[in-house]
This record gives structure tokens, C-alpha cells and sequence, in this order.
């Protein structure tokens, strides 16, 4: 690595990707509006894995999430990607790249879906692009995806698109219910899968 990109500052990230049906792109001031749209919708689905969607944010709240999301982009100490479809410009999700350990090259994806456009993929399909993303752009050795055991839909995601079980922490950490929950580990690393 050169010099000039030993620090993540200096690096030349670009600000949005596409895949066949979807741009992905980092948010801008003014997003709050779809992404509080989007939460509103998707609360009951969200609330057993999310911590942050335990109760019903206003746009204001909405707002400041990603005008902080837009600074941490900048600063690269993580990478919030929001999901738009290209055919209608609706915010259908949020994914993105987290727990970034740019000495290694280590990127954890994460993601939720927007509950009336479940079913379509879609979340598959960005996790496949922000994985190609952290591969040829960001110059990955590893990239993951963690999950609570019982949440069986995202495991789906991280098997659909070849990512290695490669471990279940028992007891790891406690669930939004105050239970210990398990957490999967699926990865891909440089040499193997990526």
C-alpha cells in the first residue's frame, strides 16, 4: 500500500455503486425524509434485531442519524450505504460497511431491508455489490457478516452469496429481549472466496 493511501482519509471512495436494480450510495443532507419513511414502515420487523429501531424516531431524529452517517463516511470509520430502487428513486433499505479495520483490510456488511419490498432480493443483491465494492475499491482481505442465530432471513443472505460459516459465538451478546443471544460469523476472505 502506497503511502498516499496508508490513511483511510486519502482514500478516493466513490460516493455511490449500482447493481441491476438498485443504486447504492452514501447519504446526503435531505435524506432523513425516506430513511424516516422507510423505519416507520419497517419498525415491527426491525424491532427484534435492531437496537436502534426499539422506539419510532421523527424525521429531525432521522435526519441527524444521516447527516452523522455522512460525516463518519468522510472520515472512512464507516461507510453507511443507502439502498434506492433505480427504476422509482424509493429508499428501500440501508446496508453498508462497518467495524472497518483498514490495517487489515477487514469490513463487516450490514443491512436491513425495507418490509414492503421484502421477498425481491434486493438486500441480497446490495450485499453482493457492497461485497464487490470492499473487494475491487477498498481492497479487501475480509469481509463479514454477523448476525443473531435466530435471524434465519439474514443468515440467508450470507449463505445465498457463498459466505463461510465460519463460527457461532454462544452467549455472545444480549438480544433486544435482555436474552444472551448467539451471533453467526460468515465471512469471505482474499485467497479463498474473494
Amino acid at each position: 500500500m502506497s503511502e498516499l493511501n496508508s490513511n483511510p482519509l486519502l482514500l478516493s471512495i466513490p460516493e455511490s455503486i449500482e447493481s441491476d436494480r438498485l443504486l447504492i450510495r452514501a447519504p446526503k443532507w435531505g435524506d432523513g425524509i425516506q430513511l424516516n419513511e422507510a423505519v416507520i414502515e419497517s419498525s415491527n420487523e426491525l424491532k427484534p434485531w435492531m437496537p436502534w429501531a426499539q422506539s419510532i424516531p421523527t424525521v429531525e431524529e432521522s435526519e441527524i442519524v444521516i447527516r452523522r452517517a455522512r460525516l463518519r463516511y468522510l472520515e472512512r470509520t464507516d461507510l453507511m450505504l443507502l439502498l434506492f430502487l433505480k427504476e422509482t428513486g424509493q429508499l428501500i433499505g440501508s446496508s453498508g460497511l462497518h467495524r472497518i479495520d483498514w490495517e487489515s483490510r477487514k469490513f463487516e456488511i450490514g443491512y436491513w431491508g425495507r418490509s414492503a419490498f421484502s421477498g425481491n432480493g434486493y438486500i441480497t443483491e446490495a450485499a453482493e455489490a457492497i461485497t464487490n465494492f470492499a473487494v475491487h475499491d477498498l481492497n479487501a482481505n475480509r469481509v463479514e457478516i454477523r448476525c443473531d442465530s435466530r435471524n434465519q432471513r439474514s443468515a440467508r443472505v450470507a449463505e445465498r452469496l457463498g459466505f463461510t460459516l465460519e463460527g457461532i459465538l454462544r452467549s455472545e451478546k444480549c438480544a433486544i429481549d435482555g436474552s444472551l443471544r448467539d451471533t453467526m460469523i460468515f465471512a469471505k476472505v482474499r485467497g479463498k472466496e474473494l
